[in-house]
This record gives structure tokens, sequence and C-alpha cells, in this order.
């Protein structure tokens, strides 16, 4: 391994007394003029820069390039691309993409051994945490004892994946294992992982992070700045190194006025998200400033930059402030650490007053919103960012119906819009579907169940409604999945459990749940009754993500909303109410009650939440939040620094990306003669390409899983078996909703194009390969959306894809493919396949120079005489170093091995 070098800033470091401890500091605000004008969110970038600047992995020029942001990137007619190294302070892991890591670890400790190496070198460097919080299924739902049948099912389903977890937070270093059961992972992030300044060394220096999903950044809410990145380059930041990055624009969202008194947190997201996705924010920082900020409690900030994915930006900041240390008295961290965070953060200017306009930095743009203008709204059907004013949902869905197909269409012909389909409940009573018919409705998720006050809003609202005689229909599959366990204190310390159980509104469980996908079954009355009828039923949830075939198969339309409309779009059936004209029931009296008659006021809510949101419900849950479960502590699993793997398990495998590796590296290959296996539209998200929910009982998992001897009831989840190379590979492409353009119909199909055969992807993938032919696909624009998941990258890696051709790219996802060994190449600006008269049918010829220089162009040639150029999305040159290694992996166990 090469040596660090002394820090050339070591001037740069002051002492700091503190209640009888000197702690260390770099003084970063002495740089002055210049550091007075950076974004907040820029000036961790800068003090991690010069606290770690040793000239090897982060150099001089990276700290003079963040000093020079303004002149860099503060404007955006004249932006300059600057490539700077940041080293997040720790990582955080969920278990979906957090087990495929570990597997890589282990797998990576056996190679080092393989190739001569000492495999006690693979282990954390920096802190690393893993919350497993993604496998719970809402199994079971509207019954008794709901929360403790569905997690025993999680253990009976999830054992391999437990024990293996169980090993690795014993076999390595430096990493925290949270047990199921214990809340989301954002969630825990937010209320009790974050250190907000870090002073366990005698050094002081900011939290930062990075993580395996794409929702943590929703700890920048509390002034961390963290996003979300591929496994596999979380996986890099494990190992100490550091994360190369483009210089960011930072765009200053100014907000202004105050909330309406009806209106909640997710109708302010949903409405930022639409603007931020409509003002085009991806792979730049959005940073929050203005009056309006100090009115926004933290959860409420937390709920706006957990939605950062979904408008694009890598983080929505909100710089540290005063509501920024309630938070953390709220959440029983200790006095004198909120001190020293406020006294630290002050002496190095990065402790902010949002009313005072004077430590308003300079941004590359300004945008405002006034808060007094919010409206209640949702989104959908299919996408987080297409929002709908309340009182618009009707004609809107209804348009939906007959648009053409698209993200707000159906296409269904007007002879097919009357018609319904009944069935009998098991209460003996019969219940008619029709287009717009709720069918899911599921308080969740760690964008709203972090957030108190849309908990209670809804704990309120459902009193109400059951004062006045409201029921939901019993066939609605309607849940509640807290995010912590503190949930569950203040709902039952404010006597609203009893009236949200009333309505069907139990507690599920302490995980992602529905939002993930994770809904569990519907009944297969209902399940008969819609695909008989093709009918377009809906979900409403209080989530994140509302893309096709990820809340479940048979809802066509899912729909995003706060936890209050979650309940009212249960009570009334159907998304296709009005609210301000249509009553949702009668009351005892036959008076008709309406929406409006039991919507509790922002002042109701804020009264209840002062009164019952106290710091000993943190203290009680969080004190034991790493003991788990008597099925978590009982739970055996292997001992030793190896892991032994075991041939017959279907959900941890040693993975193949390792087995042909040298210790020296090759050139780089060109792909000839390479098929398309995919050719596909924009807007393929993750959850087409790596498909995290259940796993159809006619695709080439199932049958491979079959093959070992499962029966259909134990196949679980694609996310579940991420540990699994076999079963991942065989579900790369699954997605039920996929639209490949080499076939006439939907799914995971494609065309074998010498003979003319469909077939599912897999199969296609394996007879190409059995022919030693490469692979590539074209895609549309922003490939690769949604979820970080890194197998969404490895697993067309398995497939033999050595290229994907799009018009542009998710961050998260084109830095997954490069660390991969994958090229992510990009159309020149104007063209795509259509201009291009590219119908997937041809073969193509990439070659990629040795010599190639960030942001060159290439030639693309074709097997008819054509050719043309495309950008090779190399961004900086570690990209290129990790691509010329095979992958990210590949280049960490070569520098170990040196």
């Amino acid at each position: 391994m090469e040596v660090k070098g002394a820090n050339p800033y070591q001037n740069l470091q002051k002492s700091l007394d503190f209640n009888g401890t000197s702690y260390k500091y770099f003084d970063i605000a002495s740089f002055g003029k210049s550091y007075d004008e950076l974004p907040f969110s820029i000036r961790v970038l800068l003090e991690s820069a010069v606290r770690n600047c040793d000239n090897f992995q982060v150099s001089e020029q990276d700290v003079k390039r963040i000093l020079k942001w303004k002149e860099l990137k503060g404007n955006p007619e004249n932006s300059h691309d600057a490539e700077v190294s940041f080293k997040p302070a720790r990582v955080i892991l969920q278990d979906f993409t957090g087990v495929p890591a570990v597997v890589d670890f282990a797998a990576m400790r056996d190679a080092v051994l393989k190739l001569g190496g000492d495999p006690n070198l693979i282990n954390p460097i920096c802190p690393s945490d893993l919350v497993i919080d993604h496998s719970v299924q809402v199994d079971f739902a509207r019954e008794q004892g709901s929360a403790d049948k569905n997690q025993n099912l999680e253990f009976v389903r999830n054992k391999e994946r437990f024990k293996f977890l169980k090993w690795g937070a014993k076999a390595f270093q430096n990493m925290l294992i949270v047990p199921p059961g214990s809340g989301i992972v954002h969630q825990v992030n937010l209320e009790y992982l974050a250190r907000v300044v870090f002073s366990d060394s005698d050094v002081l220096y900011p939290d930062s992070l990075v993580g395996t999903d794409s929702h943590t950044t929703m700890i920048n809410g509390l002034g961390v700045l963290g996003w979300g990145v591929g496994g596999i380059e979380a996986e890099a930041v494990m190992l100490g190194q550091a994360i190369t990055m483009l210089l960011p624009e930072v765009i200053g969202y100014k907000l202004v006025g105050q909330l309406p008194s009806l209106a909640t947190s997710t109708d302010l997201v949903l409405t930022i998200t639409k603007h931020l996705r409509q003002l085009g924010v991806v792979g730049k920082f959005v940073e929050f400033f203005g009056p309006g900020v100090a009115e926004l409690s933290i959860a409420d900030r937390a709920t706006i930059s957990n939605m950062c994915p979904e408008y694009g930006a890598t983080v929505g900041y909100f710089p540290i402030d005063e509501m920024s240390l309630k938070y953390l008295r709220q959440t029983n961290r200790p006095e004198e650490k909120i001190q020293l965070i406020r006294t630290y953060l002050k002496t190095t200017q990065q402790f902010r007053d949002y009313n005072d306009e004077s430590q308003d930095p300079h941004f590359t743009k300004v945008v405002t919103l006034d808060l007094s203008s919010i409206v209640t709204s949702v989104s959908g059907p299919k996408r987080p960012h297409d929002r709908i004013a309340v009182k618009d949902v009707q004609n809107d869905f209804r348009t939906c119906l007959t648009n053409k197909i698209g993200f707000k269409g159906f296409e269904l012909s007007p002879a097919a819009i009357p018609a319904t389909g009944s069935f009998t409940w098991t209460d003996g009573n019969s219940y008619t579907l029709k287009h717009g018919s709720v069918v899911i409705a599921a308080i969740t998720s760690c964008t709203n169940t972090s957030n108190p006050s849309v908990m209670l809003g809804a704990g309120l609202l459902a009193r109400k409604a059951v004062a006045a005689g409201l029921t939901v229909k019993p066939y609605i599959k309607t849940s509640l999945s807290p995010g912590s366990g503190v949930v569950t204190y203040y709902l039952q310390a404010s006597n609203v459990i009893d009236p949200l159980q009333k309505l069907g509104f139990d507690i599920v469980g302490y995980g992602c749940m529905t939002c993930i996908g994770n809904s569990g079954p519907l009944d297969d009355n209902i399940v008969n009754t819609i695909e008989q009828n093709q009918l377009v039923c809906c979900s409403v949830l209080s989530g994140n993500r509302n893309f096709e075939g990820r809340i479940h198969p048979n809802t066509r339309a899912n729909y995003l909303a706060s936890p209050l409309l979650v309940i009212a779009y249960a009570i009334s059936g159907r998304i296709d109410i009005d609210f301000e004209t249509e009553s949702l029931g009668k009351n005892a009296n036959g008076k008709e009650i309406y929406l409006r008659d039991i919507w509790p006021s922002r002042k109701e809510i804020q009264d209840v939440e002062n009164e019952f949101v106290i710091p000993a419900m943190f203290r009680e849950v969080y004190s034991k939040i790493e003991v788990g479960s008597s099925s978590w502590q009982t739970l055996e699993f292997p001992d030793g620094d190896l892991y032994p793997w075991d041939d017959k398990s279907t959900y941890i495998k040693q993975p193949p990306f390792f087995e042909r590796m040298t210790k020296d590296i090759g050139p780089i290959t060109p792909i000839n003669g390479a098929r398309v296996l995919l050719l596909l539209g924009d807007s393929v998200t993750t959850d087409h390409i790596s498909p995290a929910g259940s796993i159809a009982r006619n695709s080439p998992a199932a049958r491979f899983l079959a093959g070992c001897g499962l029966t259909p009831r134990d196949f679980n989840s694609y996310g579940s078996r991420r540990g699994n190379d076999a079963v991942m590979a065989r579900g790369t492409f699954a997605n039920i909703r996929l639209q490949n353009k080499l076939v006439s119909k939907s799914g995971p199909v494609t065309k074998y194009i010498p003979s003319g055969e469909e077939m599912d992807i897999f199969d296609c993938a394996q007879r190409y390969r059995a022919e030693d032919v490469p692979l590539i696909a074209i895609v549309g624009k922003e490939y690769g959306s949604g979820s970080s998941r890194d197998w969404a990258a490895k697993g067309p890696y398995l497939l033999g894809i050595r290229a994907i051709i799009a018009e542009s790219y998710e961050r998260i996802h084109r830095s997954n493919l490069v660390g991969m060994g994958i090229a992510p190449l990009q159309f020149l600006e104007g063209q795509n396949a259509e201009t291009l008269n590219l119908n997937g049918t041809e073969t193509y010829n990439i070659s990629i120079p040795s010599d190639y220089k960030a942001g060159q162009t290439i030639k693309v040639e074709i097997n008819d005489g054509r050719s043309f150029e495309v950008t090779a999305r190399f961004d900086t040159e570690v990209d290129l170093v990790y691509f010329k290694h095979g992958g990210i992996l590949n280049y960490m166990i070569r520098s170990i091995l040196k």
C-alpha cells in the first residue's frame, strides 16, 4: 500500500477547550472571504478535504478547487467540471443492500487469501452501521398480533441471511448490526445513529456519510451531509477509500411564509419534488435557506431531504441551527454533547440562523417557494414527481384511464371504462371493484413515519372518523408500519392507537414493508376480480416510490400521500372521490360526513406533539436497540474469520466476481460482434432492472429455486435473496412492467436475434454466453433512476452485458456500472436510438482506447457499415482506474495485495 504524506494543512489545526477537555479541530473559517461565500454543504466537503489531505487520496488541489467553488460552480452559465475527493465519516447500510456488501467482503477475504495475501486486512476502516429493515413483509394485516406474526415469518424466511449477518458482525471489525424489528434505517439514523459532530477522538469534525440506500439523504434534514451510493462504492469507502466526485452546483432553495393550517409536510415535499424535477437538479446539491426554514421542524425538513432521490438531486441540505439542537434534546442526546456541537459549529462558522440574511452564502442559482401556497396533494399514478392537487385527483385519474400508455396513461378503450367485478368476502357480504378502487392503503416508509406531525395527524383524523361512525371496507389491505418503536410510544400515549386499529391500521411491523414492495399477498378473490375484469385498481401509501410493479403486481395505479390522506382514501374506498363535494359516509344521525369535518389543524397536531413526543420515549427504545428479539438473541451463527460457504444455500452464495482475477491488471479488451439484449425507453428504474419484490412463479428465478426443492411459498423476494448471485442474475430485468422494444409484450422477455425466437431475458443471455457473444443494452433517458441498487449493475454484468448506451443516466447507477466494469456510454446531444434508426437487430463493435481521457468521445461501429459517436461516461480519472481493473472491488483487492 502507498504511504500517506504529511497533511500540508496541519497549521490550520487549532485547540478548543470545552468543559475541561481539549479538542483539536481544523479552522476552515480562517480561509476568509472565499470560505464565507461557500454554501454550508460545500463547507462540509472542504473540512473533510483539509482534515484528510495527504496528497495521496486527497490532494491540495482538491482543497483549492473546493475553495474556488464560486468561480467554478457559482454561476450556471459558467460552470466548469472540477473533480474533488471526499472521505465520508461513516457508512450506513440496510439489509437488502448490506447483505451483498458483507457477501462481497467475505468473498474478497477468500480472493486475497487465494492470491497470497492476508484476508484479515479486509475490514471496514470507517464506522459502518447496518440496520435490518427491508425483509419484513405484510403477510398479516387487520388481525390481532399481526406484527409478531410478520416478524416470526420474517425470521423463518431469512434465517440464513440473519445468521450470515451475525457472523459478519463478529468477523469484521468496526461494524454495528441493528437487529430486525428495530425500525427503518433512515429513521434509526436520524433518531439514534447520527453523531452530527464526531467527538470520539481528540479531533472534532462534522458527521457525514454515504449509504447503500438512495434515501440516505434523509439525514440532511438534521444538517448531516449524506447521500446514497451503490453498494460497491460504499464498500470502497468502508475500506478507507475516498469518493471521487464532480464538484456540484448548489441550488439555493429559499422558503418564505408559513404552511397553511390544513397542509402537511407531505404536501410540501410533493410540491418541492415536482418543482425541482422540472427545474432539473440531477447531480446537484440543493441547499434550503430563508425564514420559512425556521418554521419547519427537523422532522419536516427530514421529510423533504428524504425525497431527494425523487427530485433527482444528490442532497437536499438543511444547515444545522437551533431547531436541530432542539431535536437532539427531544431524541435524548446528552446535553453536554449538544453544547459541544454548538460550540464547534459556531467556531467554524457552520451554524445557521435562517432569519439572518447576512449568513446567506452564494448559490449557483436561487429559487423561491412560498409555503403559504401549499395545497393538499398526492403524487401518481406511476411516478413520485407527478404531483396532483387533491381537488384535481378525480379528473386526473379518469383522464389517465384513457390516455395513451405512459406515466399518466393506461390506454383503456371507452368500452372498458364501466367495467366492474364483484366478489364475496369472508364476512358473507358482496363487494364490487371498479377502476380506481383502493385495495391497499399503507401508512409506511421512512419519509413520513419519522414525522410525528403527520403520524399524530393521522391518529387524530382516525379518532374523529371513528367518532363519526366511519369505517373502512374489510377487503382493503390496510397497514401501519412505524419507522421506530418511538412512534408506537407516542401513538399510545396520545390515545390514537385504538381508533387507528378500528379503521384497520394495526401495527404490522417495524420496517419499510409496503414502501419497498413488501406489501404481501392480496386475497385471491381480489386478485381474480382485478385480473378477470382488467381493472386499474389502486394503492395509496405514505411512501416515496410508486413506480410500476413496485407496490403490488395487481395495483396498476399507485399514489403517494400523507398518512392522513391514506386513511381518507381507505375510508372512501376509491381514488376518484372529490372530497369537496362527496362525503365519506354518514354518522348515526344520518348526517353526511366530509373530509373537512374530520381533518385536524396544524395547531391541533402540534399541541399533541409537544405534549407526547418526549425524550424518555427515545431513551427507552434506543437503550435496547442492539439487543433484538429473543429470536435474534438465540440465533446461532458460524465462527471464524472466513465464511464457510454452503453450496446448498439459496440465500448466501460465494459470488463469481473474482474467479478469474489475477494479481496484475490486463488491457481493456474491445467489444466486438455485440448483440442487443434489450432496447428500452426512458425512465427505466432500478426496479425494472433488479426488482426487490416477489418472485413470479413462472420466472427463471422461480425455476431455479424449484430445482433446489423449494415451493412457491418459500421463494421469498428478490430483495431478500441478494446474497445469492444465481437468483439475482435470473431476476435481472424481471419486472413484469418492463417494456422491451425488441418484443411486443411487456415483461422480462427479449428476442434472440439470430432466430427471432422470444424467450426469458436470462435464458437468452445464457444462449449468447454459450456462443461467446458479448451483449449491450440500448436505453433512453434517466436510465437507472430509483433506488441505489448494486444488483442493477451486478445483474447485467452476470448476464454478459459489457456496455450500456443511454441518453442519460441516474448518478448512482452510472457509478455502479463503472464499479462493475460495465462501460456507461451516452448518445451525443440530440441523438438516440430512434434518430439513429437503431432497431436492436444489429451487431456492434466498440473499442475504448487504453489512453482514454474523461469526457472523450468514441466510435460505435455497426455491422451494416454505419457508425456513430458516443461519450464514455467515465466522469473522473478514478472511474477509469476502476474500469481498467474490471471494477472497484478488483481494484481494492489489488491495492491490498500491494
